[in-house]
């Protein structure tokens, strides 16, 4: 017995599960945060570079000498610095 695909709409489905998926990783990194769930969104609207963020907030909060963590910063410099970027545009 085959399967009719033909009434779904695989697109909008996609759309959907990528916009939950968004608002819960929002949710999250505004819970870690002073950021409110908007404002992550606006400012990191691809899961791409809000996934990005939560790796740099991961090294920032850790229990690593500053030291240490300052290497690691530099070392994903380059992964980072959009989100960097968009950080100090938005709060300086």
């Amino acid at each position: 017995m085959t399967i009719d695909f033909s009434g779904i709409n695989i697109d909008e489905i996609m759309d959907d599960a990528a916009q939950k998926t968004d608002s819960k990783l929002a949710s999250k990194i505004s819970s870690l945060t002073c950021m409110k769930d908007e404002d992550i969104k606006k400012l990191f609207p691809k899961a791409s570079d809000a996934k990005k963020l939560i790796e740099l907030m991961r090294i920032v909060k850790s229990a690593e000498e500053r030291n240490i963590k300052i290497n690691n910063i530099a070392t994903n410099s380059e992964k980072f610095a959009g989100v960097v970027l968009t950080l100090l545009e938005k709060y300086v």
